[in-house]
């Protein structure tokens, strides 16, 4: 069978059998080609087909270290010649317990000393609420801390109380009422102008520190995220900071709260923690909340919450590889001239493509917005970020849009000088191809 000829009989059967997620089936696959990718190597995706592009978006934000990395792929192997995976519930493994421990290790002592382990960044984010939760309900005196807040445009998961959180309209709006109650604040001065009952109600508040992600890669104003952790100290709320996209060196830092230098009660971390390898995440939160889950057996405090994949062991060992090559490698140190070539690639963009109305970067993270040339936006249903992407294509670029007009560059932090160059290129030759055949 030629490769043309797999390719065909994939997506036949991808059309009768498969359900994307986030895709409108109803025009799936009749719009744009049907790519199916096979194989990586480093920043390189190579299709069924034989065709190589740059991963510009990490394949949904997950990959940190490329793809088929030599020393990540060799501890997965070694572990699953081991044992792939046995219950955590009621048994343990030694790479839990050493990553548990490394993951603290990245935080002053005495601050975030407990790790919980869960599959992805949903459930991570459904540990924390939880948590808080209960943590509040067996605390004499708060009990009526109950409600959450979260801010407009966030998006923490698609679990019903990860979904109960988001802002997107379009993702969570048919979900609303079904999980549990959140008050939704543009910033701080929200917060501010809650009353003293409203404040007492509050278990915790839910961010993506330092910058949104689906939210168009929207950036908060500096010294909000310190300022949100001295209100939250003041009035008694726990902190969550959902690292899911902003954690392991996307925005130049290990985690993103340490910009600031905050340290939040619970920080949950996903996607890169394998590097993209295997699904794992985890919660970490402080030893003050891990005790009010202790007491006699009679008192019922159990933490009553877990998947059958907590603390997977071959996800363990690409976690470890993972850090091992952040430290082995100087990655942190090694992202800023990639940063700031980002940074001038996309102010000269701004400048010399007429579609390209404004940018936003935070390390290796950035939105690019596109409109009309005459500055007029695209309506939601012309899918201009959509079409705009599968014009890049071609010049060997792949990436996604978040809504509808703001394109996405995530790259793999090994990319280097030369590929950022190149996929600004493709980005610049793609938006133009796309656009300037949509209506004016």
């Amino acid at each position: 069978m030629t490769p043309e000829q797999q390719t065909q009989l994939w997506r036949s059967r991808d059309l009768k059998h498969c359900w994307h997620p986030f895709t409108p089936q109803s025009i799936w696959g009749k719009e744009s080609e049907m790519l199916f990718i096979e194989s990586g190597e480093g920043v390189w995706l190579r299709d069924s087909l034989g065709r190589r592009y740059i991963d510009g978006n990490s394949s949904i934000w997950v990959n940190i270290h490329g793809h088929a990395h030599p020393r990540i792929v060799s501890a997965i192997a070694a572990q699953a010649g081991k044992i792939a995976h046995s219950s955590y519930l009621g048994f343990s493994h030694g790479l839990a317990s050493d990553l548990a421990t490394r993951l603290c290790s990245y935080f002053p002592k005495d601050t975030l000393s407990r790790v919980f382990f869960s599959d992805d960044g949903s459930t991570a984010l459904e540990t924390a609420l939880k948590m808080a939760f209960q943590s509040w309900a067996q605390t004499p005196g708060e009990e009526a801390r109950r409600s959450f807040v979260a801010f407009n445009n966030c998006y923490h998961g698609d679990t019903m109380g990860a979904a109960s959180l988001g802002g997107v309209a379009n993702f969570f709006d048919k979900f609303k009422g079904y999980g549990i109650p959140v008050h939704h604040a543009t910033g701080m001065a929200d917060l501010h102008a809650l009353s003293q009952d409203e404040r007492a109600s509050i278990a915790a508040i839910v961010i993506e520190p330092i910058i949104q992600g689906v939210n168009r890669m929207t950036p908060w104003p500096k010294g909000m995220l310190l300022e949100l952790r001295e209100y939250c100290n003041d009035n008694n709320i726990y902190l969550i900071c959902d690292e899911v996209m902003t954690g392991f060196g996307r925005t130049g830092k290990l985690f993103a709260s340490m910009i600031e230098g905050v340290i939040p009660d619970f920080l949950c971390c996903a996607k890169g923690l394998t590097s993209g390898y295997s699904p794992l995440a985890a919660c970490l939160t402080t030893e003050s909340i891990f005790e009010s889950f202790l007491g006699d057996y009679s008192e019922n405090k159990t933490f009553y919450y877990g998947h059958s994949f907590t603390a997977h062991p071959i996800g363990c060992a690409a976690a470890m590889a993972s850090l091992d090559i952040f430290e082995e490698d100087q990655v942190l140190e090694n992202l800023v001239p990639k940063i700031e070539l980002i940074a001038q690639l996309a102010q000269q963009l701004e400048q010399s493509s007429p579609y390209v109305r404004a940018h936003r970067q935070v390390g290796m993270i950035l939105g690019i917005d596109i409109t009309r040339a005459d500055g007029s936006p695209y309506l939601q249903n012309e899918r201009a970020g959509e079409k705009a992407c599968v014009a890049m294509r071609p010049y060997q670029l792949l990436t996604r849009p978040v809504t509808h007009d703001t394109i996405v560059f995530m790259p793999p932090l090994c990319i280097s000088e030369q590929e950022i160059r190149q996929a600004f290129a493709a980005i610049e030759q793609g938006i133009s191809d796309a656009l300037a055949c949509m209506p004016s």
